[in-house]
């Protein structure tokens, strides 16, 4: 399954690592430090031009890409949520 992130972008739920909220993980020095150093590497990519509520670490084949999007990190939770419900659903 996938999950939409906002813009034209959407990611396989089974390639997320971790969802975080801006504005609360970016408090600290240790996580505003890495975003730095990931985004001089090449590996933060905003999937549209508004201003980033949350970043989404992914991995695919041994590479990591993190995504900032416009869509609040409750929502994503949610959203992975439904995907995940939907997946359980049996089939007769």
């Amino acid at each position: 399954m996938f999950l939409h992130i906002g813009g034209d972008v959407t990611v396989p739920v089974k390639n997320i690592i971790a969802i975080f909220d801006i504005d609360n993980t970016t408090i600290s020095k240790d996580t505003r430090e890495f975003l730095k150093i990931a985004e001089e590497e090449g590996f933060i990519e905003s999937v549209n031009e508004d201003l980033p509520k949350a970043f989404v670490i992914t991995e695919f084949e041994k590479k990591s890409k993190i995504y900032l999007t416009p869509i609040s990190s409750v929502t994503l939770y949610k959203r992975s949520g439904y995907v995940k419900g939907i997946c359980n659903i049996k089939q007769k």
